[in-house]
C-alpha cells in the first residue's frame, strides 16, 4: 500500500485483522523506483496526483499483479491504455465521502461571500473598519453545480438546505436530486450563478473547461469554487479574470501544476508564480488538495479500496472498476 498517511494506518490495521490479509504500508509514491516494493505481493493500492510512468505498468505485470487500485476519486494519473495493455484492472473509490468535499466547498464559498479574506487583510493591519465589505446571505444566491455526481449532488443538498437556489449542468439527470436542484445548460448556469462550484472529473472534455471565454460569461459578482482537479481551470486565465474583476473571487483546493509542490513542505524556489499571485489576493482561498481529509473519508477510502484489491486477487468482480478499462 503506497503513499500511506499516518491517520490511515489504524484503519488499514483494522481491515487487515478483520480479513486476515497482510498489508505492507509504505509512505513512498508508486513510481519507477518504488515499484520493486510490490514484488512478491498479490495486489497494490495507492493514492497520488503524479502520473504513473510507463515502466510501472510493465513491472506490475511482470510481478503477476492484476490490478491498479487508486484509493481516491480521480484516476487521471493512470494511463488506461497502458493498464489494459498490461492486463491491469483499474479501480478507484468514487464516493468515499461526498460530504467531506461538499462541506469544504461550502465552507470556502461562505468565506468568500462574507469577504473574510478582506477582513483578515484589514485586521492584520489593525484596520477594524467594515465599510465597503457588505455581503449577502446564502438564501439570496443562485449556486451553479458543474457535475452533479456523488459530490456535486451532496453539494446541491447542502446549499439547498441553506435556502439557495441550485442549478446544475450534467449530461446525466438524476431523479433523486430533483428536490435539490434544477438542470440547465452550461451557458445558462454561467450567466445565472452567483457561485459556480466544479465537481467534474478531469478528462479531454473538461481540461481547461474554465478559460477566458467562460469567465467572460460569468457574473462579475460571482465566485468560482474548484474542489475537483486543477487542470479543469486554466490558471492564467483565472488570474486575469480576477485581476480585471470579471469574477469576484475563487476558492481552489487544487491547481493544475500542484504536482510540483503539494503533498510536502515545499522550498521557496519550488513555488510557481501563479500560486504566489493567487495567494496574495484577499479574494482567493487556497488549500492543498485537502478537501477529502476527514475521518469518515479516510476510513472509507481505505476499506473500499482494499476490498476491491482483495476481490480481484480472489478472482471476484470488484465493486468499483473504472469502466473505460
Amino acid at each position: 500500500m503506497y503513499s500511506v498517511l499516518e491517520p490511515e494506518k489504524k484503519y488499514i490495521n483494522q481491515w487487515s485483522k478483520a480479513k486476515n490479509i497482510e498489508v505492507k504500508c509504505v509512505k513512498e509514491n508508486l513510481n519507477s523506483e518504488t515499484v520493486i516494493m510490490a514484488k512478491g505481493f498479490d495486489g497494490i493500492n495507492f493514492q497520488q496526483i503524479h502520473p504513473l510512468e510507463p515502466i510501472v505498468y510493465q513491472k506490475l505485470h511482470e510481478y503477476g499483479i492484476k490490478q491498479l487500485t487508486a484509493r481516491m476519486v480521480g484516476y487521471d494519473m493512470i494511463d488506461l491504455t497502458l493498464a489494459k495493455k498490461y492486463d491491469l484492472i483499474v479501480t478507484n473509490v468514487p464516493a468515499y465521502s461526498p460530504r467531506a468535499i461538499a462541506e469544504m466547498g461550502l465552507t470556502q464559498a461562505m468565506r468568500l461571500v462574507r469577504k473574510l479574506g478582506y477582513y483578515d487583510q484589514r485586521m492584520d493591519n489593525l484596520d477594524f473598519r467594515w465599510a465597503g465589505l457588505e455581503s449577502t446571505e446564502i438564501y439570496n444566491l443562485t449556486v451553479g453545480v458543474v457535475g452533479a455526481g456523488h459530490i456535486g449532488g451532496a453539494t446541491a443538498q447542502l446549499y439547498s438546505a441553506l435556502g439557495a437556489k441550485v442549478i446544475a449542468n450534467d449530461p446525466i439527470h438524476r431523479v433523486e436530486l430533483a428536490p435539490y436542484l434544477e438542470y440547465t445548460d452550461f451557458n445558462t448556469l454561467l450567466k445565472q450563478a452567483d457561485i459556480v462550484t466544479i465537481h467534474t472529473p478531469l478528462n479531454d472534455s473538461t481540461k481547461n473547461l474554465f478559460n477566458k471565454a467562460v469567465f467572460k460569461k460569468m457574473k462579475s459578482t460571482s465566485y468560482l469554487i474548484n474542489m475537483a482537479r486543477g487542470g479543469i481551470v486554466e490558471t492564467s486565465d483565472l488570474i486575469e479574470a480576477l485581476q480585471t474583476k470579471e469574477i469576484a473571487g475563487a476558492a481552489l483546493d487544487t491547481l493544475a501544476d500542484e504536482g510540483q509542490f503539494f503533498e510536502k513542505k515545499a522550498l521557496p524556489e519550488e513555488i510557481p508564480e501563479d500560486y504566489k499571485i493567487l495567494h496574495a489576493m484577499p479574494n482567493v482561498l487556497l488549500s492543498p488538495h485537502s478537501a477529502f481529509y476527514t475521518d469518515t473519508a479516510m476510513k472509507n477510502m481505505v476499506e473500499m479500496g482494499l476490498n476491491d484489491v482483495a476481490a480481484i486477487v480472489e478472482g471476484k468482480r470488484p465493486q468499483f472498476q473504472v469502466l473505460d478499462n
